[in-house]
């Protein structure tokens, strides 16, 4: 019987062979946006592919003379060449992840979401939510930032029936000396409550030195408990103790093979730690964010060499699994009210 790890491998493989979405005929001018941000006194360096779900697909830390690329991207991703959630940081909402099925029902009434307007992967389930293909808009840039803006109803209107009601969401990157931080605020603009969830996908390369191996990198997150899966969805059941593949401790990456949902994330003064350590080229990489984002999905891609750690503020397919009496972590907001949240990504030198 394979496990649900390798269930959710499976389904990853066959991805491409199932019907993608049909993506609107965009303006010209909407095509290819990319925004450059740059540190001016370490020289730290970002881009963001505006056009493709404001995805961060390149980040470079500058310590001294020595530069890290942090973020994966495969190449031709900044031209529409690769799938929109395998590079960068793919920014999911209102949902992050899964929904079974691509079905679910919202104060007495069904909603379904059809593969021709929608992600799905192998398994035929919607993943990833409405903003991580499509063009957002720029409200404003500095040097060293830049907000952007997704509101469902003006940038995927096709895809407004299919959620109970509109959402907006606002991402503020910015660069401060070695580190890339995200500031995300989440409105609801209707007169209606919006159900939502976030999650931020990060593709962490691994090793952080060209001049390191992959077996020299541990990875280390502060979560205690799991939740089941089958087929890559939570059963509602929370794992304990050794039936959990522990990252609290650190474990090396080349034992590594994850798609696991942890829950039980611990933060020390509000604030969520993880870590990528490269002991040889004596770097790492410290993921930052605050204690809403109660789950942490632990990811190793089968297509590179890569770790994602990725902050959710609730589990996969939550608001299916909330209205079955599980606490799922999933959101409701007010008519006219806004939530807001953070995630940073540093770089830095080892210290023994």
């Amino acid at each position: 019987m394979p496990s649900a790890t390798s269930l959710c491998f499976l389904a990853l493989r066959v991805t491409h062979s199932v019907k993608q979405p049909e993506f609107m005929d965009l303006p010209e001018e909407s095509k290819m946006q990319i925004v450059v941000l740059n540190d001016p006194v370490t020289g730290s360096t970002a881009k963001i592919a505006v056009h493709l779900g404001f995805n961060c697909f390149e980040f470079i830390g500058q310590l001294g003379d020595e530069s890290v690329s942090v973020i994966y991207a495969a190449d031709g991703f900044a031209a529409g060449d690769q799938p929109p959630s395998h590079s960068g940081i793919p920014l999911l909402f209102p949902f992050p992840n899964r929904i079974r099925g691509g079905r679910y029902s919202w104060d007495g009434k069904d909603y379904e979401l059809p593969e021709s307007l929608v992600g799905y992967e192998g398994a035929g389930n919607a993943i990833h939510g409405f903003c991580l293909d499509r063009p957002w808009r720029v409200v404003s840039q500095t040097e060293s930032s830049v907000t952007g803006v997704f509101r469902i109803s003006e940038d995927a209107p096709e895809r407004l029936p299919l959620w109970p009601t509109d959402g907006e969401i606002e991402i503020r990157y910015s660069l401060n000396d070695a580190c890339l931080r995200a500031d995300i605020t989440v409105r609801n603009p209707t007169e209606v409550p919006l159900p939502w969830g976030f999650g931020n996908h990060s593709y962490f390369r691994i090793p952080l030195a060209d001049s390191s191996a992959p077996g020299n990198c541990t990875v280390h997150a502060p979560v205690s408990r799991q939740w089941e899966l089958d087929g890559c969805l939570p059963t509602g059941r929370i794992l304990h103790g050794d039936k959990v593949v522990s990252l609290k401790d650190g474990a090396a990456f080349d034992k590594l093979k994850l798609d696991d949902v942890y829950t039980g994330v611990e933060s020390v003064d509000g604030v969520v730690k993880c870590r990528i350590i490269d002991e040889m080229a004596g770097t790492q990489v410290v993921q930052r964010c605050d204690e809403s984002f109660r789950e942490i999905v632990a990811f190793t891609p089968p297509w590179t060499t890569a770790v994602c750690l990725e902050p959710y503020t609730c589990t996969t397919d939550a608001i299916n699994l909330q209205q079955q009496g599980v606490d799922a972590g999933l959101q409701v907001l007010p008519p006219g009210e806004v939530w807001t949240g953070w995630i940073e990504i540093c770089v830095g030198k080892v210290i023994c």
